[in-house]
């Protein structure tokens, strides 16, 4: 029942991520901050956005530090329709990868 209410969490957060856009074929851009452990710092996360979702994906920072406590963290600007941007964020969220929304300094007309 947890992992029921898990998912159903996560469906939320995708969706208030993605909650300015009407149509699900416009595309559309978010910008999350991402932290991989190091489990996957050598897996082709980002990489797997671009081929398996069709997604653009611009790093806008990138740290990593492998003699720190190991994890990965990166500032990434995704841009593609609602679907393929919310099948992206659930790949992310199949590998347990912590996804927080990152505020827009620039006052573009992006929401999280």
């Amino acid at each position: 029942m947890a992992a029921l209410n898990n998912q159903k969490n996560n469906s939320q957060t995708r969706l208030s991520l993605l909650s300015s856009v009407s149509e699900k074929s416009q595309v559309t851009q978010i910008r999350v901050q991402i932290h991989i452990p190091k489990c996957y710092l050598q897996a082709p996360v980002i990489s797997q956005l671009i081929s398996a979702y069709g997604l653009v994906v611009n790093i806008t920072k990138a740290m990593l530090e492998p003699n720190t406590d190991g994890e990965g963290c990166f500032d990434i600007e995704l841009r593609g329709t609602v679907s393929q941007i919310s099948s992206g964020l659930a790949y992310l969220e199949s590998l347990n990868l912590r996804i927080v929304g990152k505020p827009n300094a620039d006052g573009d007309s992006w929401f999280y």
